[in-house]
């Protein structure tokens, strides 16, 4: 087996990570990923244990214990670039051994958690409501650099997508991939499930003009209007593509589960969300104390 070389396996003086600054010894095998620093803290605020708390840059993580469930929580940033950087990352520690810069025999699976926050585009999925993530597409072109393999049924569905884009003048290449079933599954009563976008921006790419103008004025209501086999497109946001490719090609578990915060239909929003998002975390954290 071939040495990874120092360029590519970039360590800290400390023998840490480079951008997440932590040792192999303090990642939990049940991950939770957040955009946003501060939400680290929220989440981290309902532990019944902490045991590490460390921050770089964007990426602030705290490791502690939930019904004797050891648990990570790892803020991102905001974008598939960020997630590339932090499930590389993530995987590393647990899978590369940093002495001898070479593949661990023994590969350890990691559950990825997702808690975020988005944009729906069904006219009655409201601001307050929580979507799970069955699929997602991905318009970022991340996972375009990767070797990847897909499921058959992701390639069906993707095939449906690509057609009813074209039809409508919306060309844009792009990549599917589903979470992870299981886990997927444990998110029943009370959640929306169905297919997520993931954009490479926040604003043109989701459909906001401020003093610019749509190459394809269409997009969102074109992606709202697709069905197939009973699945619609429901929401998007900035990250779970990755999570999605990434979790599959490294082995990996992964969901997603978004709190609503804009109907980009009804053009209603509301961002004083902070007791909802507690909500929605204790209800993953319950989820995780589950897990065998």
């Amino acid at each position: 087996m071939k040495q990874i070389s120092d360029t590519d396996l970039l360590l800290n003086t400390d023998e840490s990570i480079y951008h997440l600054n932590l040792h192999p010894q303090e990642i939990a095998d049940n991950i939770i990923l957040v955009g946003d620093p501060d939400r680290v803290e929220l989440i981290a605020s309902l532990l019944d244990k902490k045991e590490l708390k460390k921050q770089k840059r964007e990426f602030f993580t705290v490791t502690g214990t939930f019904a004797k469930k050891r648990i990570s929580i790892i803020s991102t940033g905001i974008g598939t670039d960020n997630i590339d950087i932090v499930v590389n990352e993530i995987d590393a520690l647990a899978n590369i051994d940093f002495k001898k810069k070479m593949h661990k025999t023994d590969k350890r699976c990691l559950n990825f958690f997702r808690i975020g926050t988005c944009g729906s585009i069904q006219p009655d999925i409201l601001p307050g409501s929580y979507i799970v993530s069955n699929y997602c597409i991905g318009f970022d072109n991340l996972m375009n650099f990767y070797q990847c393999r897909f499921e058959n049924e992701e390639l069906v569905l993707k095939h449906q997508i690509e057609n009813h884009l074209t039809n409508l003048h919306c060309p844009i290449p792009f990549y599917l991939f589903s979470g992870t079933h299981d886990l997927i599954n444990r998110f029943s009563n009370g959640f929306h499930h169905g297919i997520t976008v993931s954009f490479p921006g926040f604003y043109g790419p989701q459909g906001r003009f401020l003093r610019t103008f749509a190459a394809f004025p269409d997009m969102i209501n074109a992606l709202t209007r697709f069905e197939y086999n009973h699945i619609k497109i429901m929401n998007f946001e900035m990250e779970t593509s990755a999570i999605y490719g990434l979790s599959r090609i490294l082995d990996h578990h992964s969901v997603t589960i978004d709190l609503v915060i804009a109907n980009r239909i009804s053009e209603k929003a509301n961002i004083n969300y902070h007791d909802s998002i507690r909500k929605m975390a204790e209800n993953v954290l319950q989820k995780i104390s589950e897990l065998p």
